[in-house]
């Protein structure tokens, strides 16, 4: 099994602390085996086993476990004759009605360090959530990062390019490695997973009636990563296609999508005027295989395909991303986190003078001394071209982090 060692460095801290480990992200990108994998870092740190309760809500032993009122019980049926320090790990916590009550009565007790995941947004965002608001800190789990599937592919630097085509292809889940990497057992693996989102997740949870629209919806922003849109453009394109639907369901839909990790919006930075701009937005996948699944890959799609890995790959370093407006230009990412500040152009080759002018020049025109770069698939790079630094995409992919 490999170890997920990127998350385990970085809630290493936080074991024993008296705040709630929340573990969020996508369904299947590896949040169960995590929990497992916490669950072998606190016994080698020398915590016995029977002090450690894990309940998996997504298993039949635990079906049992409907409310917060069983949650309790169970919890104290368990313990009933352990002492010390209880550790509690609940996978999926939001199948658990009020789980929010239990867990805050866990806690304020001070005998008791937890951790939950859940795979949706709004398990944070109700009313009862206030029990545990400011007692609490987010851990996002992302699919596997380039360098994490060279190593589930147990490759290093040989045919690096050829398994970067893979990933840019299958994605980054990391169940797709039970395959061997063809297009029939792995896309039919990723479509039973995109169903059970879309079924448990989104149709189910939100009683969603117009299924048809709601996949249309969801094709429409898959096929537009990384281009700018609103949910009047994608209301307009349905009607062009004799599907009426209004722009406020439209952007119900796309919000139940984006509650489940499936993708992220990215809104537009002003740099000028420096404010985050009301109207159009970008999105992404969570996964591209996900959206290669939907929608077929074709290598004609690469240039989103390349923006995309890079997005996630920045999510993942913790940054914050919007995308840079400066008057009619456009740059690709602003990634800021604490007093770090990046731009970022992503480019497939850089094979013109028409190319090179369109991702440099909106850099240039930013009169701040912030470090800017353009990422491009290109092998052989010139000097840095006033200050900009060029940089090959794979390279910046499997670096930890950047200067």
């Amino acid at each position: 099994m490999y170890k997920r060692n990127f998350y385990l460095n970085k809630i290493q801290p936080f074991i024993d602390k008296p705040v709630i480990k929340v573990i969020i992200g996508m369904r299947r990108v590896g949040k169960s085996v995590f929990l497992k994998q916490l669950i072998d870092l606190l016994m080698e740190k020398g915590i016995f086993k029977q002090n450690i309760l894990y309940i998996n809500m997504e298993s039949l032993d635990f079906d049992f476990i409907n409310d917060h009122k069983d949650l309790h019980n169970y919890f104290q049926g368990q313990f009933k004759k352990t002492n010390g320090k209880k550790y509690l790990l609940i996978d999926e916590v939001q199948e658990i009605k009020n789980w929010e009550k239990a867990v805050n009565s866990f806690l304020t007790k001070g005998e008791t360090d937890i951790y939950i995941t859940g795979s949706n947004s709004t398990m944070l965002s109700s009313e009862l959530s206030t029990l545990i608001s400011g007692r609490y800190t987010k851990f996002e789990i992302y699919p596997l990062s380039f360098s994490e599937f060279l190593k589930f592919r147990n490759k290093k630097k040989k045919g690096l390019q050829q398994e970067f085509k893979n990933y840019l292809k299958y994605g980054g889940l990391p169940g797709i490695h039970y395959f061997d990497l063809i297009d029939e057992q792995v896309f039919q693996y990723i479509d039973s997973i995109y169903d059970t989102i879309l079924l448990k997740d989104i149709i189910r949870k939100n009683n969603v009636r117009n299924v048809t629209f709601m996949e249309n919806i969801y094709k429409y922003i898959f096929d537009n990563i990384g281009n700018i849109f609103s949910a009047k453009k994608v209301a307009d394109y349905l009607k062009s296609q004799k599907l009426n639907v209004s722009v406020q369901t439209v952007h119900n839909y796309i919000e139940y999508l984006l509650q489940t990790f499936t993708a992220f919006k990215v809104r537009r930075y002003d740099i000028k005027g420096k404010r985050i701009l009301e109207l159009y937005e970008k999105y992404f996948a969570g996964d591209i295989g996900i959206r290669n699944s939907i929608l077929g890959y074709k290598e004609n799609d690469i240039s989103g395909l390349l923006e995309n890995v890079v997005f996630l790959d920045l999510l993942r370093k913790g940054y914050k991303i919007s995308i840079g407006k400066f008057a009619d230009l456009e740059i690709d990412f602003i990634a800021e986190k604490h007093d770090k500040k990046f731009y970022f152009q992503i480019a497939y080759l850089l094979s013109t003078k028409k190319t090179v002018e369109r991702e440099f020049d909106p850099l240039l025109k930013i009169n701040d001394n912030y470090p800017k770069y353009v990422l491009s698939m290109d092998e052989i790079f010139p000097e840095d071209f006033k200050g900009i630094k060029r940089l090959n995409i794979i390279e910046f992919l499997l670096s930890e982090d950047f200067n």
